[in-house]
């Protein structure tokens, strides 16, 4: 499924927010770690958590302008936490996007120092925002909350924990990806409503479908992973079988996989219905059930 029309244009401007953010401050940088910056951060990828900050910030009615530090933060979290995944001692990838992940192209070592870096610069893009200071406070605060051990890295403890414990219940499973894919993207969808000024309830709306849609994705990633080309997706296909790790697929088997996808692709479209504007998280969560890469 090719992505709605929003999706690219919205890509894009990420695309080129992030290049100018980074050509503003390589300068400061030593060559060698900028050029692994840049091609971890500028080497593709479909930017659906930016994508939805703005997403949302429109979805409550709001200006998408003051949605964009939230949304270039949160890629570079996304990026550092990739960059960190392919490593050797965690997922042991060698390939991201269609090309040598960071780690094969420029060394564990520096792979390492990259994705520390880009999470730096996700908080450093956040304190600058030209928001008012207590809207900058609270999402540098719930930012740290989601990206760290209460959010996305205790779910990537939690993925490396169960493979080595065996397979998890759907309530663990459901547990773990909550936290390693979920949280980020619920981040995204509330940032982008909190940055656009919307109301306590809007922020919740966003909230649910941010939630609902961060676990859609991650049943996607599992079936693709079992269904798709390593060309298709540009890295290794059925790496999560051959780890043993745990997914939807091998809790669920890939019928059940496929009909809690569509369950939770229910909710997500529910929660957008309840703000002003849903039209696009709708389409936004078609696309990323229907997707094949």
């Amino acid at each position: 499924m090719q992505p709605p029309a929003f999706v690219a244009r919205d890509a894009a401007r990420v695309n080129q927010a992030l290049a100018e953010a980074i050509a503003l401050r390589r300068h400061a940088w030593p060559a060698r770690l900028a050029e692994a910056i840049e091609y971890a951060l500028l080497g593709g990828g479909k930017r659906v958590r930016g994508v939805l900050a703005l997403a949302c910030a429109r979805a409550v009615g709001g200006s998408d302008a003051k949605a964009l530090a939230p949304a270039l933060a949160v890629e570079c979290v996304h990026a550092y936490s990739l960059v960190h995944d392919d490593l050797p001692a965690m997922d042991n990838d060698a390939w991201r996007r269609g090309k040598p992940a960071c780690w094969k192209a420029f060394g564990e070592d520096v792979a390492i120092l990259v994705g520390d870096a880009l999470q730096a610069l996700a908080f450093e893009l956040l304190a600058d925002a030209e928001l008012p200071q207590r809207v900058r406070v609270a999402l540098v605060r719930t930012l740290a909350e989601a990206a760290g051990a209460a959010g996305m890295v205790g779910g990537q403890f939690l993925d490396l924990y169960w493979e080595k414990e065996g397979t998890p219940s759907f309530a663990e499973l459901e547990r773990l990806h909550l936290h390693k894919t979920g949280m980020l993207i619920r981040w995204a969808a509330m940032a982008g409503a909190t940055a656009a000024g919307a109301d306590e309830d809007a922020i919740a709306h966003c909230r649910r479908y941010g939630e609902s849609l961060g676990l859609l994705f991650q049943i996607a990633d599992d079936v693709l992973d079992a269904t798709a080309t390593s060309a298709e997706l540009g890295k290794t296909a059925g790496k999560d079988a051959a780890q043993a790790k745990a997914t939807y697929v091998t809790v669920l088997g890939l019928a059940g996989a496929r009909t809690e996808g569509e369950a939770m692709l229910g909710c997500a479209k529910e929660a957008a219905g309840l703000l002003p504007f849903p039209d696009e998280l709708v389409q936004l969560a078609d696309y990323v059930w229907r997707r094949r890469q």
